[in-house]
């Protein structure tokens, strides 16, 4: 069977556009990519959970700056999800109705060039997220629960 020039282009540029529709993510996508990880990943040495789960979500790459300061939240997308139906504050963003087990990591030192070292930070706050279609999008800031 012979296909012709034309026609195995037309072929690559079909399967190239499939590809790129499966590679694309959404604003949610991104957002549970970057800022999710329930439950909580353990990694062989604690102490390298930031630089393992930041280079595993791709949130810093070789050629890129180092991420000042990245949050990973230990619960499920849906109570993430559930926050952008509360009621938002003055701002525009929604905060989680409980407190949340978190891991922040920042950034050691001012140097934003790879490779990237960070210390990271247990918490359990209240996370506010911007929502777009009833899902998060953007991790604003968390907050600690009132005492």
């Amino acid at each position: 069977m012979r296909v012709s020039m034309a026609g195995w282009a037309l072929c690559m540029v079909l399967v190239l556009a499939a590809l790129a529709g499966t590679v694309a993510e959404t604003r949610y996508e991104k957002f549970l990519r970057q800022h999710v990880d329930h439950p909580r990943t353990s990694t062989l040495a604690a102490h390298r959970y930031c630089e393992t789960m930041l280079a595993r979500r791709r949130v810093t790459a070789p050629g890129r700056p180092c991420k000042p300061t990245n949050t990973f939240v230990h619960a499920s997308a849906e109570e993430l999800v559930a926050a952008c139906s509360q009621a938002p504050d003055a701002t525009g963003f929604h905060s989680t109705p409980t407190a949340m087990g978190l891991t922040v990591c920042r950034l050691r030192g001012r140097d934003t060039r790879p490779p990237c070292t960070y210390r990271s930070r247990q918490l359990q706050h209240h996370v506010r997220v911007s929502c777009l279609n009833g899902q998060p999008v953007h991790l604003a800031d968390t907050y600690a629960p009132p005492q």
